[in-house]
């Protein structure tokens, strides 16, 4: 008997996980996840094991919300010692990996400018073969990662990779870095799967096009004591169209965060992708099922976890064409390939473009424009913001820029002409540094060090800096996470009077005083040109 096609509903949430904590750019690629298993997630979960009260009471207070506190009740606690059991069991080569690197550092710490080849023989096992020992011209030791061999070596962990289905009905989610899934979570369907799996790609590709569930259900692996639950993702009600834009000019539609999709009658594009999930609201925005059959190019700017989500890229691997990524400096803990680690997970063409280079694409092009800031001064190229050019208009999607130098865009301007469109995120008071880069220090930094490397885009007085050098004709500033949906990356819990948003309108009567069109988009937006 036939099974009936079945579309999987637009309210299924599915979260990749890497040792069941939600994944991000440095939990994939091999160099670095072992650093956060190791100096992050066990610590996190040895804390919660030792005073589970101490998490709990922590969490009470908003402000806390990203802070290193494990989101269970108490009553959880022996579920989180189980993971953190199995985590140093399976995990235990990891473990072995980052112990290697912080020996790896004390070795070449001392290292005076003489040559580094006898140390060869010193470095650690388990990174022998794996390293390149090297001085800046300043005689500063540091290794260099010959990442594509770490790709194709056991410390690249696919086995780790998971997939945690679930079914929304709003918007709230807890934060995520801090707490893995447990896979007794109620109504939470995980699934042990690499993220490069063709199967991924067919269950998405059943948000549009119906099919049978049964043949999905037995390429992911799901057994049959799963069947019922998974059985319970998928619909006979079809989605509502989303035609592709069909007129003569541009049309732009913001979705929210730094996530834009710009689109001509030829071609489609999508910046930074996150994606709201559909389900019935009061708060109208655009979804999954507001985007087109085939996206043509993905920009991805840079790294950061709201930037870079794997969440929306694997739902949309099986529709894109292109992933346009910032090129690396290659090999460095804090800089790693954007480019490798998503050709492993499963983007067939993925192009690196480095600055002022240019990609050509029917009726214009995109071409790479500096990024400086909001890295905490390491030195992480992969960082980019794109300049896209179509039907004679451009639009500079600037991200987190930060005019640490503002003479910086008067060298642009000289290059690239007068643009269009503005738009740029001003997330002026980030984190420290240790927030998100802590795991990968050799050691701990002084806390007024550590406070005064932020991640910061730029506040109003940098970003009238870029726009003044630039000459916009239309400024839009990024939600910067205020959309309800950001919550469990962002946790930022803004009001009227935070300071990034005191900031923004700044930014925006600098802009009306001179007649430049200027908006700070919320949720959803539509433009045309």
């Amino acid at each position: 008997m036939s099974q009936p096609a079945l579309y999987l509903k637009q309210n299924v949430a599915v979260e990749p996980l890497y040792n069941q904590w939600y994944a991000w750019w440095y939990l994939v690629t091999p160099a670095t996840a072992p650093l956060y298993v190791a100096n992050h997630h066990v610590k996190i979960m040895e804390s919660f094991v030792a005073n589970p009260a101490i998490h709990v009471a922590a969490l009470k207070n908003p402000a806390l919300a990203g802070g290193p506190y494990l989101n269970y009740g108490v009553e959880r606690a022996g579920e989180v010692k189980e993971l953190l059991e199995r985590t140093r069991k399976e995990q235990a080569a990891s473990i072995q990996f980052a112990q290697a690197v912080a020996e790896l550092d004390k070795l070449l710490t001392p290292a005076n400018g003489s040559s580094l080849e006898e140390l060869y023989k010193k470095v650690p096992d388990i990174l022998q073969g794996y390293v390149e020992l090297t001085y800046d011209l300043n005689n500063r030791a540091s290794a260099r990662f010959f990442e594509p061999l770490l790709y194709r070596s056991p410390h690249y962990k696919e086995g780790s990779q998971s997939l945690s289905f679930r079914l929304l009905k709003g918007d709230a989610r807890p934060y995520v870095f801090s707490t893995p899934r447990l896979d007794s979570d109620k109504d939470t369907l995980h699934v042990h799967l690499p993220f490069r799996h063709e199967a991924i790609d067919k269950l998405y590709a059943m948000r549009r096009t119906p099919g049978p569930v049964e043949p999905i259900r037995e390429a992911m692996g799901i057994g049959a004591k799963d069947a019922e639950l998974f059985s319970t993702f998928f619909t006979e009600q079809a989605p509502r169209p989303a035609s592709r834009y069909d007129g003569d000019g541009v049309r732009m539609r913001y979705f929210g965060h730094a996530c834009v999709l710009i689109e001509t009658r030829e071609v489609s594009i999508l910046t930074d992708p996150v994606v709201s999930y559909d389900f019935p609201s009061d708060l109208p925005r655009y979804t999954h099922a507001d985007l087109p059959e085939k996206i043509d190019y993905v920009l991805i700017t840079h790294g950061h976890a709201d930037h870079l989500m794997f969440e929306p890229l694997l739902q949309l691997r099986h529709k894109v064409g292109t992933v346009v990524v910032p090129a690396s400096n290659g090999g460095s803990l804090a800089d790693p390939s954007l480019k490798l680690m998503l050709k492993a997970v499963g983007f067939k063409n993925v192009v690196a473009l480095s600055e002022l280079e240019s990609l050509e694409l029917p009726g214009g092009s995109i071409t790479g424009v500096p990024f400086i800031g909001e890295h905490a001064d390491l030195n992480i190229q992969a960082k980019i913001a794109h300049l896209v050019q179509l039907k004679g208009r451009s639009m500079l999607m600037a991200a987190d820029s930060n005019a640490l130098e503002p003479r910086l865009y008067d060298h642009v301007h000289a290059a690239v002409g007068d643009i269009d469109v503005l738009f740029l995120g001003m997330e002026s008071e980030g984190g420290p540094l240790s927030w998100m880069y802590g795991p990968m220090l050799p050691a701990p930094l002084p806390r007024k060090m550590d406070q005064s490397r932020r991640l910061n885009g730029s506040n109003a007085e940098r970003a009238i800096e870029i726009a003044r050098r630039i000459n916009p004709k239309q400024v839009h500033i990024y939600a910067m996470g205020r959309e309800p949906w950001m919550g469990h990356v962002m946790a930022m819990g803004y009001h009227e009077n935070s300071p990034q948003l005191v900031e923004a309108r700044k930014l925006l009567a600098w802009c009306q005083e001179r007649g430049i069109t200027a908006t700070l988009p919320y949720v959803q937006a539509e433009l045309f040109f």
